[in-house]
């Protein structure tokens, strides 16, 4: 039998060619993947770099020496025990303090950390809070030594201690005093300062003009808890106040509020006793305006205080409104309740028929925010601005002290308030009463 030849068939080659084959392309894919995950690899988070600018712009406000905060941000050395808790409140969003709905109103005074800032506060604490490089710090702010203003130039001091005992209802307690000016000042910064934080929970400083007879049966320069009833009037304005959360008064070169010779200023100071008695001297700093006033500021108080909030009720709507009497600038809101409220809406509605939401904020009483516009915000003559406030008067509310009884007004606590400022800016010479439209009067019966 002949062998025939057979053409176009390739001998097959080795099988430990094949394994050879297969071997280099799974060392190439192994060298691939591992440059992928070195590629992947965080960048190393430090504290100099990269959380200290997040810690200045949003957190040493409070966070320092002499402020709310229990404890400061301003070196690493006093940050680093705190990277996990940071890493905590900065992910469920309950530091820094900010409520407003982030689709209702854009607002300058904006706290809130955007989702990189979170992102870079839990990759520091996850990384073991690497200090880093000293050159890579900016400076600290510069803060005034005990002040969050300017230095000012009047301070106004209650003149004597007001002691506060261990326990019991302490009503609002004022005191009259003095300013000594002889000639008319315009106020662009304004702080209150307490004396015992642990004791003082709100201040307020009213202006009282000279003629007024609001207060004129109680002494100066004494604290005082007034007769319930008429004292003859109220303030002439209301200046700034005093609360967990909130800011120094500040405004804008240009923006004021008239503080006129011989007026005296008014400080309601609420004290809320803890358990162990202690004083208070309480004071407040003011700083003029260095620039022409082109524009006086005003407070209007969105006010209802003849509510009744029934036991039980989840969400309570309490509401209000005022209608401007002549064309303003609003600066910012803040709204106001005890510790039933929860959730704040303010709109306008325009004289065109058009309405705009305002803003949309749940509310918590330990931290009464205002919410500002930076520029202003212009509203014309005949707006009509609406609050609404809400109430959780349930026993699903965790600072709810009864949800068996009925809520009304009142100053303490345990009772509510409906009340949201609103401050404006208009011409110098506007007069306050202008500021609100008042109802056409009702023509006489025939």
């Amino acid at each position: 039998m002949s062998r025939r030849r057979v053409t176009g068939v390739h001998p097959r080659p080795p099988h430990h060619f094949g394994n050879i084959v297969d071997m280099g392309k799974l060392i190439i894919s192994l060298s691939l993947c591992a440059a992928s995950l070195l590629a992947a690899k965080p960048a190393t988070v430090t504290y100099h770099k990269d959380v200290l600018p997040i810690l200045q712009a949003k957190c040493q406000g409070c966070h320092r020496p002499g402020e709310a905060a229990p404890m400061a941000f301003l070196t690493y050395q006093q940050t680093r025990p705190f990277a996990k808790a940071i890493r905590e409140a900065t992910t469920v969003k309950r530091m820094p303090p900010w409520f407003a709905d982030p689709h209702v109103g854009k607002f300058s005074n904006d706290s809130s950390l955007s989702s990189s800032e979170i992102s870079t506060l839990a990759s520091w604490a996850e990384q073991g809070a690497p200090e880093g490089n000293t050159k890579d710090a900016k400076p600290n702010p510069t803060f005034a030594t005990g002040w969050r203003i300017p230095q000012p130039d009047l301070i106004l001091e209650v003149p004597e201690p007001f002691d506060i005992p261990a326990s019991g209802t302490i009503e609002y307690v004022y005191t009259i005093v003095p300013t000594g000016l002889t000639e008319d000042k315009w106020i662009q910064f304004a702080e209150p300062r307490p004396g015992n934080r642990t004791l003082v929970h709100h201040i307020l400083a009213f202006i009282r003009e000279p003629g007024s007879k609001w207060f004129t049966d109680y002494p100066v320069n004494k604290p005082f808890i007034p007769n319930k009833g008429n004292n003859k009037g109220g303030p002439s304005a209301y200046i700034t106040g005093f609360a967990p959360g909130t800011m120094p008064y500040s405004l804008r070169p240009g923006q004021a509020t008239l503080l006129k010779a011989g007026s005296d200023i008014v400080f309601q100071t609420h004290y809320t006793a803890n358990g162990k008695a202690g004083t208070d001297q309480s004071k407040l700093g003011l700083v003029w305006s260095k620039a022409p006033v082109t524009q006086a500021v005003h407070t209007l108080w969105l006010q209802n205080n003849r509510f009744v909030i029934p036991p039980g009720a989840e969400n309570f709507p309490v509401s209000t409104a005022v209608t401007l009497g002549i064309d303003v600038e609003v600066l910012d809101l803040t709204p106001h309740m005890h510790v039933r409220g929860v959730a704040t809406e303010m709109k306008a509605l325009y004289p065109t028929g058009e309405s705009e939401k305002l803003l949309a904020a749940k509310y918590d009483f330990n931290w009464q925010l205002s919410y500002e516009y930076a520029p202003g915000k212009i509203m014309p003559k005949g707006t009509r601005l609406e609050a609404t406030n809400f109430y959780d008067n349930s026993a699903n509310n965790k600072n709810n002290p009864n949800p068996k009884v009925e809520v009304r007004w009142g100053d303490q606590s345990w009772e509510e308030m409906m009340l949201n400022f609103v401050r404006v800016a208009v011409a110098p010479d506007v007069k306050p009463g202008a500021l609100i439209a008042r109802p056409a009067p009702k023509p006489a019966a025939d």
